[in-house]
């Protein structure tokens, strides 16, 4: 049998992985890692802690995904590694985490718009919550419809988003130092202890892990990749420095042009930054920018996850209504409907950022270190597709370990900060396992 043909070269691989982590974010989390950190050190220990487990995750799925060259890798993996009913409550809650990004991204957009756009009087919550709401059914109607974004429009989506980057940066050389009249925020009244600078720590990784998201994708290319074993550590090293190159310089300049104090209690950073350039003018021109690139994520998102439960029911792990396509528009209706209604769900329940970014990121823990996880099982089984050049993760096993414990203490961190957040959290998964079962011994709609 002939083998897939590999395209993807060192510079295509690169890219890839640069554009499945950079996202909207960075020009928000900031806020939550400066309002967490108690020094400036540990904000940018943060971030950059957080570059390492991001680069020890990317190298990890590449290899999972080199021995197990599957489309829609990272979903079908639990499904070959644990029991089915197993892989459906972990499939379910890294769903439901989904459609909270959806939720948090279009809350940063509409902080964005609302900010730009309306007085103090009318800047209110409920406001932001409607904007971002009727960002979500904007989308989802159009999505009904059929609409489909190129790959070139996501393209030039990536490019834009790096040139606000670079304008963002740019904002350290023509804008005053805020940190030379700031009162110093290393100077406290009391020496933290190591509980402290721990707890510090790990509630700073939650928003930074979040910001780095996207790298687990890599795991559904380590079969497309001329010379994997040389090639995928390179572009993974080279994409993953890249982006920490960016969000450090990118935070340097928050800290420099806004100041660590005032940081943690700025909204619209990006814009704030602009201003700093271009004055006012540039804070109303950018905040719409960054409102219309977080319609552009709303809309990507509402169209590739309802693929991921076609595929998950293709598989027995949801019920056979969510491949239901409509004849016409060949849209998904069920699964997009569902999604849809899940993350207006997030949106109106937590409402808040913060609140909607603990939740996000104590399902994601779950998720990350169960897939991380089945490393050990392809390891143990041997698992290699025949005439394929298998990449093998290096330093085997120190980061697969390192990569769990961290997620470990991310999700630990989750649930002394927002104890509720994560119990929420194992309510839901535990309510997906039991309603596998519930649907298995009922006969309805799971494969048997």
């Amino acid at each position: 049998m002939q083998t897939k043909a590999r395209k993807l070269s060192l510079f295509d691989l690169t890219m890839i992985v640069i554009s499945l982590v950079i996202g909207m974010g960075i020009f928000r989390t900031p806020v939550n890692v400066a309002n967490q950190a108690l020094t400036p050190t540990i904000y940018f220990a943060a971030w950059f802690i957080g570059g390492l487990i991001a680069l020890s995750g990317a190298l990890t799925y590449a290899e999972i995904g080199s021995r197990y060259p599957v489309t829609g890798a990272y979903y079908k993996i639990f499904s070959a590694c644990y029991h089915p009913s197993v892989a459906f409550a972990i499939n379910a809650i890294i769903l439901v985490s989904n459609a909270a990004s959806v939720a948090a991204i279009a809350l940063i957009g509409a902080e964005y718009i609302s900010n730009a756009a309306f007085t103090d009087a009318q800047n209110t919550l409920e406001a932001k919550l409607w904007i971002a709401g009727g960002c979500i059914v904007l989308f989802y109607g159009l999505n009904l419809l059929g609409l489909r974004l190129s790959s070139m429009v996501q393209n030039i989506l990536m490019l834009f988003k790096i040139a606000l980057m670079v304008l963002v940066i740019s904002a350290i050389f023509v804008s005053p130092d805020a940190n030379l009249t700031s009162t110093p925020s290393d100077i406290i009244q009391t020496a933290p202890g190591w509980a402290d600078l721990g707890y510090a720590l790990g509630v700073c990784l939650v928003a930074v892990s979040f910001t780095f998201g996207g790298y687990q994708q890599s795991i559904n290319f380590g079969a497309e990749v001329k010379n994997s074993s040389r090639i995928m550590p390179k572009a993974i090293f080279i994409g993953i420095g890249v982006v920490l190159l960016l969000y450090m310089l990118i935070n340097f300049a928050y800290y420099r042009v806004i100041g660590f104090n005032e940081l943690g209690n700025t909204e619209s950073i990006g814009a704030v930054m602009a201003s700093k350039i271009f004055g006012e003018s540039g804070f109303q021109i950018v905040s719409w920018l960054f409102f219309f690139s977080v319609l552009g994520y709303v809309n990507v998102m509402l169209l590739t996850s309802p693929r991921v439960m076609f595929a998950m029911s293709e598989d027995g792990t949801m019920p056979a209504s969510f491949r239901d396509i409509n004849p016409k528009t060949q849209v998904m209706t069920t699964a997009l409907s569902v999604f849809t209604v899940a993350s207006i769900f997030t949106l109106m329940y937590a409402q808040e950022f913060d609140r909607i970014l603990d939740y996000i990121m104590f399902l994601d823990s779950i998720g990350m270190a169960f897939s991380a996880a089945t490393i050990f099982y392809f390891r143990k089984k041997n698992t290699a597709p025949e005439g394929n050049d298998i990449y093998k993760v290096p330093f085997y096993p120190v980061l697969p370990i390192f990569y769990i414990a961290a997620y470990t203490f991310i999700a630990l961190s989750v649930f002394v900060k927002k104890p509720d957040a994560a119990i929420n959290g194992l309510i839901i998964f535990a309510a997906f396992f039991a309603a596998f079962w519930a649907a298995y011994f009922w006969k309805f709609g799971f494969k048997r």
